[in-house]
């Protein structure tokens, strides 16, 4: 670059009317500039302060919000003026402002074989879109929004699409702002970066941020701005490596139900753990009131009307000692549901004195897996076992979590978790194991960290994949080791359990499910007399009938099925006065 655009980008910097924010745009600027100037993007709007002459104007804008709206108010001239007229209304967001400038981008060398990104175009992938937002807890809007093609100009969203399921695994929307207000500046604008937590394919994000930006400056455009939260550490890591630098610019928001923890003080519950807080946030949400008994165990108690509840998470009062005694011994759960005619795999006792008993065990049924007979969370279950030497190390590891340790056959097919509340289905979801996909440039062990950043994010630190022995044997069983570098766009079973404390993700199944699975979890929480439970199958095909029930949890995780009622089914449940008509 010559020393002439070096001066030249540095003016532009000093003079940027966005950044100067405090002072009124003059001359031709003025002119130029739409006034008043707001953007539906369809989860709220878009409003640019300084497009505005009065701050009298901009407040009254602020309050027009919409019911489920999340409108954000950007480029500011005078918060603490916005701030002083409408303390009861508005709050200060805290998130960052970063911008890249295009002349200081550097297109990367990386290319992502596993997935494409392109722009959005169907029904479809609206739906998908909704369905990551809500899992990020963002706002969704009307699929119909995103089909009008009349604003494609303005907005530009794309989506990440993976090359083998078809799936949308991400999406982002820009804004260009020539389109919004004629902006002087020639600026950009990043909006609803979302990445499906459930994706493998490392580098999504990072893909679809430099093909937001690509586009932009096919365009002609000078710069992208983009607003993030303060804490989201590992988003400000992508953007500052892609060249973004941080810009006074500041957001208000509209004080909302939805933008609640932000401006409100915090509430003891909001230590739990998210499958508590499911419980917690729907209870409050019925004027149910919530005492938090120990938040490090996620004990509660659930008080309306004269009558209370403590519960566990999904745990509760409700459900009897005996109960959960059933589901907590795997041997004993086993013998009751196939006493009821139940399908469950075969089972047998291992014994680490004799291994011989073992290896006759291994050798007739040729595929196991091996689990302690009490224990939750994936904790020393060995899956797909195959030979004496593994079937011995694996009986030694669950044995650290209990003394009695169990033997099963092996059945293939999809994982699927049940959850029955009141005897009743409310949600289905498959559970798949975690992979990584390789690059051809990182370690197996590099992989790994980076999908468990991701799915810390994703699930408040609830999901990770362990780096112990078992992890260690899935993927020597897959010809590799940890320091190994897996060729592009190959795909690697890194756990055999899909238990998702142990790096697996869930996927709905709810409105698929074959009737007989439906009827087969009903009639095995009726049989375990339970009145809250999550009932584990393996089925070889989710819409047919065939299936095994492998567990039953006393305590399964409710946020793990969102956008399915299980939370609101669970409050019906202790405090039916209260429900609404379905």
């Amino acid at each position: 670059m010559s020393s002439h655009h070096r001066r030249k980008d540095r003016l532009e910097r000093m003079t940027s009317l966005s950044l100067k924010n405090w002072q009124s745009a003059t001359g031709p600027d003025a002119m130029r500039l739409k006034q008043d100037a707001v953007v539906d993007m369809g989860w709220g709007r878009i409003i640019f302060g300084h497009t505005f002459q009065s701050n009298a104007a901009l407040v009254d804008t602020i309050c027009q919000e919409g019911a489920g709206q999340r409108d954000i108010t950007f480029y500011l001239r005078d918060p603490h003026v916005l701030l002083s007229m409408g303390p009861d209304k508005l709050f200060m967001d805290p998130s960052h402002t970063y911008r890249l400038w295009f002349h200081d981008y550097r297109p990367g060398r990386e290319r992502w074989p596993a997935f494409s990104i392109r722009r959005l175009s169907t029904e479809k992938d609206t739906e998908a879109i909704n369905r990551i937002y809500r899992s990020r807890k963002m706002v969704a809007a009307d699929p119909g929004f995103y089909l009008d093609r009349n604003t494609s100009r303005l907005r530009t969203c794309l989506v990440a699409e993976d090359l083998n399921s078809h799936h949308i695994i991400g999406t982002v929307t820009g804004l260009d702002h020539v389109k919004a207000f004629n902006d002087p500046e020639n600026g950009t604008s990043l909006w609803s970066l979302a990445v499906d937590a459930q994706a493998n394919a490392p580098g999504v994000g990072e893909a679809l941020v430099r093909h937001l930006t690509e586009h932009y400056m096919a365009r002609g455009r000078s710069y992208i701005d983009l607003s993030v939260m303060h804490d989201n550490v590992e988003a400000i890591a992508l953007y500052e490596k892609l060249g973004f630098q941080r810009v006074p610019v500041f957001c208000i928001k509209r004080k909302n139900q939805i933008n609640a923890p932000f401006f409100t003080t915090a509430q003891p519950e909001d230590k739990l753990n998210p499958y508590a807080r499911i419980i917690t946030d729907e209870a409050r949400r019925r004027g149910i009131r919530v005492d938090v008994i120990d938040e490090v165990h996620n004990y509660f108690k659930l008080m309306h009307a004269g009558r209370s509840v403590v519960c566990r998470e999904s745990l509760t009062e409700l459900t009897s000692a005996i109960a959960m005694s059933r589901c907590d011994d795997k041997r004993l759960t086993h013998r009751l549901l196939r006493a009821a005619g139940l399908n469950v795999p075969r089972q047998f006792t291992a014994s680490p004195q004799n291994p011989e008993a073992n290896a006759a065990i291994i050798e007739e049924l040729k595929r196991v897996v091996v689990k302690p007979a009490r224990g939750e969370q994936g904790n020393g279950i060995s899956v797909d076992v195959r030979s004496p030497e593994a079937l011995d190390k694996a009986i030694a590891w669950a044995g650290q979590f209990c003394p009695d340790v169990i033997i099963e056959s092996y059945i293939q097919g999809e994982d699927l978790r049940l959850i029955v509340i009141d005897h009743k289905v409310v949600a289905a979801a498959v559970r798949r194991p975690p992979a990584i996909v390789g690059t051809g440039r990182q370690r197996i062990s590099e992989l790994i960290e980076k999908y468990n950043r991701r799915r810390a994010s994703a699930t408040d630190g609830e999901s990770r994949i362990p780096l112990d022995d078992e992890t260690r044997r899935c993927i020597r069983q897959a010809g590799y080791g940890m320091d190994d570098v897996v060729p592009a766009e190959e795909k690697i079973q890194v756990r055999k359990t899909a238990n998702l404390h142990t790096g697996g993700t869930i996927e709905d199944v709810t409105d698929t499910v074959h009737p007989e699975l439906i009827e087969a979890a009903e009639q095995a929480a009726a049989v375990l007399d339970i009145p809250v439970t999550g009932l584990d199958m393996i089925v070889p095909n989710l819409e047919g009938p065939g299936y095994v029930i492998i567990e039953a949890n006393e305590r399964p995780g409710l946020a793990n099925h969102e956008p399915q009622p299980t939370a609101e089914r669970f409050v019906d449940l202790l405090f039916p006065q209260t429900a609404t008509a379905k």
